[in-house]
């Protein structure tokens, strides 16, 4: 009997992502809720969802409030969503039975460090979006023990809003542009975020991996570092636009969230549970600009 898939968020960056590439994995049946359908704000909603469509095998919790800067004036919109809607969804799935993945970000260790992260290095949270997300993980890994948390950074796509797609866009309406130089992480592609959580569902259900590894917290970003600066710079070159990048620096820039100064994550514990080969993200980004 195939595993059911259900994806909340389906609307944004990553759960279009996974929608692209679900049929990909036949194996699997995926069940697409966007906000309209399934807002996880809403406890007795998303209570009676879940039991409604049960069962549902897995989770992957894409809705999320990710409007960092605007986050400062709205808190409580971004604790309702990204900690007490986090909180609603685990305990749902608790009572059904469902493995829960959740998305977090690189903001949560506040970026005060200068070498690669790794999963039990000490949070430092900034600001408002950062905290609200910090205490999603907390709330989802308290209320479900089989929750995974996936922090991720600098997630972009063909989908929504992000930087690739505002630097395509910048690139055709000027022939320059200022981007920070001193914040340093790397850029994740949502597509080949999607196909490494499908693979690591995957390597649980074939028997290839234990089913235990399927808790607690995880790294995924695609390889390498880069600053903002760096980022720009290749989609410019790969899109093949003549834009000519200026390095900045963030007190240059100033926005009302405060961003990690350094946010490489260190990848090698999912890498090592899920026999993950993860992509460069100069070549994810030149796979993100083909489609």
């Amino acid at each position: 009997m195939s595993k059911t898939i259900l994806v909340t968020g389906a609307g944004g960056q990553l759960g279009q992502s996974l929608k692209q590439c679900a049929q990909d994995w036949p194996q699997f049946n995926f069940v697409f809720a966007d906000r309209g359908q399934l807002d996880i704000a809403d406890k007795a909603l998303t209570e009676a969802w879940l039991k409604k469509n049960a069962p549902v095998d897995y989770c992957l919790n894409c809705a999320a409030y990710t409007a960092v800067d605007k986050a400062e004036s709205e808190p409580k919109r971004a604790f309702a969503i990204n900690r007490d809607g986090v909180a609603y969804l685990a305990e749902a799935c608790r009572k059904q039975g469902t493995a829960l993945f959740h998305f977090s970000t690189d903001y949560v260790y506040g970026g005060h460090t200068n070498r690669p992260l790794k999963e039990d290095d000490p949070v430092q949270p900034a600001g408002v979006y950062a905290q609200s997300k910090l205490e999603g993980e907390l709330r989802a890994l308290q209320i479900n023990p089989l929750t995974t948390i996936i922090r991720t950074s600098w997630v972009y796509s063909e989908f929504g809003h992000n930087f690739l797609k505002t630097m395509l866009r910048l690139g055709r309406e000027r022939s320059e542009v200022n981007v920070v130089f001193d914040q340093v992480g790397t850029p994740t592609y949502a597509g080949d975020l999607a196909r490494a959580v499908l693979a690591m569902i995957e390597a649980v259900e074939s028997g290839k991996t234990s089913r235990e590894l399927l808790t607690g917290i995880y790294h995924y970003s695609n390889e390498g570092v880069a600053s903002w600066y760096d980022f720009a710079e290749a989609i410019f070159e790969l899109a093949g636009m003549d834009v000519n990048v200026n390095p900045i620096e963030t007190k240059d820039f100033p926005t009302p969230a405060v961003r990690p100064a350094f946010s490489v994550l260190n990848k090698a514990k999912i890498k090592s549970a899920f026999g993950l080969e993860i992509a460069h993200w100069r070549v994810a980004v030149k796979e993100a600009l083909s489609i």
